[in-house]
């Protein structure tokens, strides 16, 4: 069975989170590479559930969006300094 773009290797529907990191993608297999991007990944889905449970203002759209942008970021420099080889 291949493992879709969407789908997580359980077989389950992959979290908004879990697709915005790219959980799946992990080359070398290091678990510390997937743990870092699943902390990540449950960040995202805690703030996705409670920005879409709710009313929001246009401030609040705006930081949402951000913050998600700066856990994507914090993830992919976590993932450099663990695998760095130099």
């Amino acid at each position: 069975m291949s493992v879709t773009d969407s789908q997580s290797t359980t077989g389950r529907e992959m979290t908004y989170g879990e697709r915005l990191v790219g959980l799946n993608f992990n080359p070398s297999n290091d678990d510390k590479v997937s743990k870092a991007k699943k902390l990540c990944a449950d960040l995202i889905d805690l703030l996705h559930e409670d920005f879409h449970s709710r009313e929001q203002s246009g401030l609040a759209a705006t930081l949402f969006e951000h913050t998600l942008g700066e856990i994507l970021n914090a993830q992919m420099n976590v993932v450099k300094v663990l695998t760095l080889k130099y």
